[in-house]
């Protein structure tokens, strides 16, 4: 699977669950790590980790797919799920504002997200 496909799908699944403000960081070429940043928010911790949860699921269940680490999940206000082409941040709104990763990259492009219908889950 292409890693933009996978920031594509990962963004979808976050969607699902309402994640808020949802952007695409088009790192190639600039990151020796990694090719896309997914980064969006859920209003509460409660949300955050529902949205991780939906990430997780979809890519391990649909894609079989598990991410290389996890972590944030304990306080669940910033979650990093790594998958080595991309890196999906979830964030509460004050933590995503105290570290401003858009910023921090503001001159990378942005991908247009493209969200799919994915599966729904209990």
């Amino acid at each position: 699977m292409s890693p933009e496909r996978l920031a594509q799908l990962a963004a979808s699944y976050a969607a699902d669950k309402k994640a808020i403000d949802l952007t695409v960081l088009d790192l190639r070429g600039v990151s020796s790590y990694t090719d896309f940043f997914v980064v969006c928010s859920g209003n509460t911790d409660r949300q955050v980790k529902a949205i991780h949860d939906a990430v997780h699921e979809g890519l391990k269940k649909d894609h079989g797919m598990l991410p290389r680490r996890v972590e944030g999940l304990g306080e669940a206000r910033w979650v990093l799920m790594d998958y080595f082409d991309i890196v999906v941040h979830i964030f509460v709104p004050e933590v995503r504002e105290f570290y401003r990763l858009e910023q921090l990259w503001g001159d990378v492009p942005r991908l247009d997200v493209e969200l799919e219908d994915v599966p729904v889950r209990p």
